[in-house]
C-alpha cells in the first residue's frame, strides 16, 4: 500500500505541528516564573537567554528539515499557527495586564518570517544537492 500525495503532506503536516508544540513545551512550555531583582524590585523572565536560543535553535532546525521535505508555503503556516497557539495559550492564561496580546503578534511575526525564510533556504538548498 502507497500513500498519496496527499496522505504524505498530511502526516507531514500533522508530525510538524506536533513536533512545533513540542519545541515549545521542551524550551519554554514548562517555565512560568519571573526574577525579582531585591535591589531595584524590576522582574524579567519567564524565560532565561539559554532557553530562548535552544528554542530558536530547534525551531530553525525543525523548519529546515521539514523544508526539504514539505512545500516551505506549508512549512511557514504550519509551524506559524502552532508555535504561536502554544505560546499565547500559557501567556493569555497568566497575563492579567491583557500585553500577552502583543507578545503574541510578535511571536507570529518572528515565527512567519523565520519559518519561511528557513524553509525556502532549505528547500532551494536541498533541490540544489
Amino acid at each position: 500500500m502507497t500513500a498519496t500525495r496527499g496522505t504524505r503532506a498530511l502526516l507531514g503536516v500533522l508530525f510538524l505541528t506536533a513536533a512545533t508544540v513540542g519545541v515549545w513545551l521542551l524550551w519554554l512550555g514548562w517555565d512560568d516564573e519571573y526574577v525579582v531583582d531585591a535591589r531595584t524590585g524590576a522582574s524579567s523572565g519567564p524565560y532565561e537567554p539559554w532557553q530562548v536560543i535552544g528554542c530558536v535553535l530547534t525551531l530553525v532546525l525543525l523548519a529546515a528539515l521539514a523544508g526539504t521535505r514539505l512545500s516551505p508555503w506549508l512549512v511557514a503556516p504550519v509551524m506559524t499557527v502552532a508555535f504561536t497557539a502554544a505560546w499565547s495559550w500559557r501567556a493569555a492564561s497568566t497575563d492579567d495586564s491583557g500585553l500577552w496580546a502583543v507578545g503574541g503578534i510578535l511571536v507570529l511575526v518572528g515565527m512567519a518570517v523565520g519559518s519561511t525564510l528557513v524553509s525556502l533556504a532549505a528547500r532551494r538548498i536541498g533541490r540544489r544537492w
